[in-house]
């Protein structure tokens, strides 16, 4: 039995600064040269198919999968609330009737059409209470969880009337992405074990990227299907939120991870993101060294007092331009300095009814 407990977190050592990593360059070998055509699938291990549909975002895709199961198939994650994943789904759906729905969270991609094929098919929604929770807040704008209350937390954190305009003009995106939520699902708890098509698959509970994510671990095909907690290629997005303004959001991530070490090194990980790969160990150090790296970044730059946004430019190379793109380098830039602040490396202070935080030595 793996399992995902509950962190009592341990935050990064405070005695010092730590030496910088040294660069981790290991790429993860994939089984598979290219990925499905949309509305298509590609057979990765038996009983077990590979869909991918769009995104319209920068990252544009998305991986779902499906289980043999029976006489029908289970389904893992649904794709974002679009005319083409729905046509997508069209033509898949004659050949792989559903049976359930599994959601590994409650971000768009994975739930927005959960409530629509479970009215053309069917079939239920499986998920998490804190995933299945954490959607309906969203999408009714409750309390911490409104775009009036992020932007409130953003402001706190220095970003601009400009971007914060920018971003109250999105309005619900979630709600674009999710336009329904079925109104009952069956309750996903780590441990559980899921007959699929005669295998049995172990629910994986990971924190940091959400509350209650959900992976699914099959011993007797050794393959994990990661959703957003592993991913071969791209960081998974570790932000901080509005409901949770004291939170270590990377500390329960980076101790999800560490049940990943346990699985075999020749584990096929299927990711939400990317293409299948092998290499599950390799990949966990190099996102526990990628997240070091960036904390030792933050901590340097706080010589001087730094708000969140002045520190975009520090943790990501790029332009960070769009509204989405900005609200996740934001999230990711709090929750590192939440992590930093945690482990006693960075103190908060608040100047002129802005947070700022700056090395404690």
């Amino acid at each position: 039995m793996i399992t995902f407990s509950h962190p009592g977190v341990k935050p990064i050592p405070a005695d010092g600064l730590p030496p910088t990593p040294a660069p981790i360059r290991l790429e993860p070998h994939y089984p598979f040269a290219h990925p499905p055509d949309n509305g298509a699938t590609i057979e990765v291990a038996p009983g077990i198919h590979w869909v991918r549909m769009p995104l319209p975002f920068a990252l544009d895709h998305i991986n779902l999968w499906l289980l043999a199961d029976g006489e029908g198939w289970t389904g893992v994650d649904t794709g974002y609330a679009l005319d083409v994943v729905k046509d997508a789904w069209e033509r898949l759906l004659p050949a792989h009737p559903l049976r359930r729905v599994i959601v590994t969270h409650f971000h768009p991609d994975h739930l927005g059409l959960a409530a629509w094929l479970e009215a053309k098919t069917g079939a239920p929604l499986w998920m998490t209470l804190g995933e299945y929770a954490t959607a309906q807040l969203i999408h009714q704008q409750v309390a911490g969880y409104s775009i009036a209350a992020m932007l409130e937390f953003f402001r706190a954190h220095g970003l601009d009337a400009a971007r914060c305009d920018a971003l109250a003009q999105r309005g619900n995106a979630y709600a674009r992405g999710v336009p329904e939520i079925p109104a009952a699902y069956r309750r996903i708890f780590a441990g559980d074990e899921i007959a699929i098509g005669g295998q049995s698959w172990q629910v994986l509970i990971g924190h940091g990227h959400a509350a209650e994510h959900v992976s699914l671990y099959c011993e007797q095909q050794k393959v994990l299907i990661s959703g957003d907690m592993l991913l071969p290629r791209i960081t998974t997005n570790i932000s901080a939120f509005s409901s949770n303004p004291h939170g270590d959001p990377l500390a329960e991530f980076l101790h999800s991870l560490q049940a990943f070490k346990t699985l075999p090194p020749d584990t096929l990980v299927l990711p939400s993101h990317g293409r299948p790969f092998v290499g599950i160990h390799d990949r966990v150090a190099v996102l526990e060294a990628h997240h070091a790296e960036r904390c030792q970044k933050l901590e340097a730059a706080c010589v001087q007092p730094q708000s969140a946004a002045e520190l975009i430019p520090v943790l990501f190379d790029r332009d960070i331009a769009d509204p989405h793109q900005t609200m996740f380098a934001m999230g990711e830039a709090i929750a590192h300095l939440f992590h930093l602040e945690h482990a006693g490396r960075l103190r908060r202070m608040v100047e002129d009814d802005i947070i700022r935080f700056t090395r404690c030595r």
